[in-house]
């Protein structure tokens, strides 16, 4: 089953405009070699695939000679260059072929830590940079009439949006996938960082901030748990995050002196991996974390539902001393928009804290999100 992912019309029409270099980041496993071969059939001029896993390909790109560039590249209008950052100085490669040639260039990696160091300086006003994550809920069609909104949301809280844990059916063979992404691609992927000393304590580090999600995180606490110190587990932490495996939300703070605004929290981009970490696949429920799985359920999607339309925004949190909270906190075009999160099926009320934020920011709007009208909340 093929899903239409939605950068795929945004990418479309970069191809068919002048000769661009495009980035493509996103986590592994997550589509973008398929979404890559999808924008393939739809171009008709000539194309030279190239996989950076490759050693042939490292050798070959790795060294800014363009005579040779342009021997490998031959007649071709499109260069496709999968694993970008497995190639040294990749960035400046992608300069001297873009600049002498003159031709369209994809470039993918998983990894914007170690492509973005690559390309950030040669490229500078010569790339359009894209980020595809897991699939999203308003990217997966309704295929069955009697599935309600909640049955579905239950399953990906589960296991996660993945496109092969979407496809496959049992739940076994989403578990086993999953299991295999921690335990192959997520561990490899660590030990490429030579900065990584101690890959197994990233994962006791993951291990610990899945347990954590919907809570305000202690770097301290958790340098403590690690046996670390407080500067490796923030570079641990940086490097999670530009792997594309956790986001960061910080605290809002504007007016008030009682606002926190220099703690964290941190998401999984993905649930169905935050799951396999802490081997907990059980049904929403029978579990005590639902709530906080739903909250990062729809902050993770708003993040994608804003990255798919080109859209941008600030996300935060809101907590005061005296104990109020709001979970997102969303600002674009120069207003507020404060949402609480609610798995429960009890009637919803406004909070103490809703009631505080409009009233302090006046150029702001107050939702309650649930199943119910998640699909609105992502459309807005």
């Amino acid at each position: 089953m093929l899903i239409k992912r939605s950068l795929f019309s945004q990418i479309e029409k970069q191809l068919r405009a002048e000769p661009k270099i495009i980035i493509l980041y996103g986590p592994r496993q997550a589509g973008k070699t398929t979404l890559i071969k999808e924008l393939l059939n739809s171009y008709n001029e000539n194309v030279l695939f190239l996989n950076g896993d490759d050693i042939r390909t490292q050798q070959i790109l790795g060294i800014a000679n363009l005579d040779k560039l342009k021997q490998q590249v031959g007649e071709a209008k499109l260069i496709v260059i999968d694993e970008a950052q497995r190639i040294t100085s990749i960035g400046l490669t992608l300069k001297l072929l873009y600049d002498a040639l003159s031709v369209h260039i994809v470039a993918s990696g998983s990894s914007s830590f170690d492509l973005a160091n690559k390309i950030n300086e040669p490229l500078t006003g010569r790339a359009t940079i894209f980020t595809l994550y897991p699939l999203s809920l308003q990217e997966i069609p309704v295929s069955l009439p009697d599935v309600s909104i909640m049955a579905r949301i239950e399953e990906f809280l589960r296991f996660g949006l993945y496109p092969k844990t979407v496809i496959l059916a049992g739940e076994e063979d989403k578990e086993r996938y999953l299991n295999d992404l921690v335990n192959t691609y997520l561990y490899n992927d660590i030990l490429i960082f030579e900065t990584v000393r101690k890959p197994k304590k990233v994962i006791d580090l993951l291990s610990l901030l899945a347990l954590q999600i919907g809570s305000e995180v202690s770097i301290l606490e958790l340098a403590q748990n690690l046996a670390l110190s407080k500067s490796v587990v923030e570079k641990y932490l940086d490097i999670l995050e530009k792997m594309f495996i956790i986001i960061n939300i910080r605290g809002f703070s504007r007016n008030l002196r009682k606002e926190i605004s220099k703690t964290s929290k941190y998401y999984f981009l993905d649930l169905g991996l935050r799951n396999a970490l802490i081997n907990n696949f059980n049904p929403v429920g029978l579990r005590a974390d639902a709530g906080a799985m739903f909250e990062n359920f729809c902050i993770v999607e708003r993040l994608k539902a804003l990255k798919n339309r080109g859209k941008s925004a600030n996300l935060y949190f809101w907590r005061t001393y005296d104990q109020k909270e709001i979970d997102l906190i969303e600002e674009r075009g120069g207003a507020f928009y404060a949402y609480e999160f609610k798995w429960s099926k009890t009637k919803k009320v406004k909070s103490a804290a809703s009631y505080e934020f409009t009233s302090v920011y006046t150029n702001s709007a107050f939702s309650l999100v649930g199943p119910d009208n998640i699909e609105e909340f992502l459309g807005q």
